[in-house]
């Protein structure tokens, strides 16, 4: 239903169909039971190729016109389902996502969080392996002017459980924190068109998480993708092909030492794009994420960002 202009709509979570989406996740079948567990009536979609088709799937599953979808490698705070969304003429038919706080880096944004779609937006999008090429939406869905970041944060993000995962989860964020609403700047331009918070992230994804299990790989993923970004011709737009980064981690990454990697790689990112390279010890690691969590609090599940 479309609510008027002076009409609110409530809609209890636990009311919408939530989707467990897992592609090959090391820890999907561990998380499902969790999921399970905490949401009884959740359904699951498991390996469908594509970010986009996968979507589609997850849609096609849900019996509810708006639904909540969960990423394999995220485990939810169970208070979120017994939240409401409140829907407006303003906001009816948008897609929220909530933040997730990263294992890894202790980073908490929209990567990896818990989502609400509705099927329209979902089956009318042209996005990742469909899309026709526009940067908007090649490598991201965040750009359309209907799907809203949300301030608050209900889960937490393993992407961690293989040095494979944790390399990709990196390496991902890395090309995507270097672009610029999906458009890759030239060296000159990389300090005045890359977002502030982007640059953030990306520095935090190249300098903490060494006091985890595969933490090393992350970080040295996450300067690959900045250097294989900015310094080559690669087609950054690839970074949404699963298969292309199996390729490239089976045949060129996963025999070498991850330190290795994150020393060679960081000084050339210091000296060519003038990046602060400071890897966090374990001690400091767990220093910093502790306190970047302890300055974070919820205002409610409808205020965004």
């Amino acid at each position: 239903m479309q609510p008027n202009e002076s009409q609110q709509t409530l809609i209890d979570i636990a009311d919408l169909d939530v989707i467990f989406l897992t592609y090959d996740e090391p820890k999907k079948e561990e998380f499902w039971i969790k999921i399970k567990n905490m949401v009884p009536w959740a359904k699951r979609v498991d390996g469908i190729k594509g970010s986009d088709a996968a979507h589609k799937s997850a849609a096609a599953a849900s019996e509810t016109d708006r639904f909540v979808l969960i990423d394999g490698d995220n485990i939810p705070d169970p208070a979120f389902f017994n939240s409401q969304l409140i829907l407006d003429n303003n906001n009816h038919d948008k897609v929220f996502r909530w933040r997730a706080r990263n294992e890894i880096n202790g980073l908490m944004y929209g990567n990896g969080g818990i989502s609400c779609w509705t099927k329209q937006f979902v089956n009318n999008m042209r996005t990742h392996e469909a899309s026709d090429g526009a940067p908007s939406t090649a490598v991201e869905f965040c750009f359309d002017t209907n799907y809203w970041a949300m301030h608050d944060c209900y889960s937490t993000t393993y992407p961690n459980a293989s040095p494979y995962q944790a390399w990709r989860a990196g390496f991902r964020e890395g090309v995507k924190m270097c672009l610029d609403r999906g458009q890759r700047p030239s060296l000159e331009e990389f300090e005045q068109r890359i977002h502030n918070r982007n640059l953030d992230h990306l520095q935090i994804w190249h300098a903490v998480g060494l006091d985890v299990d595969q933490g090393a790989w992350a970080i040295a993923g996450a300067k690959q993708g900045t250097f294989m970004t900015m310094f080559t011709s690669w087609d950054y737009t690839k970074v949404q092909d699963f298969s292309e980064l199996e390729y490239m981690w089976n045949h060129e990454v996963h025999l070498r030492d991850p330190l290795e990697i994150i020393d060679h790689i960081g000084k050339e990112l210091a000296y060519r794009l003038d990046l602060p390279q400071v890897v966090l010890t374990i001690k400091a690691s767990k220093f910093f994420k502790h306190h970047y969590k302890s300055n974070f609090v919820n205002k409610g599940i409808m205020i965004r960002e």
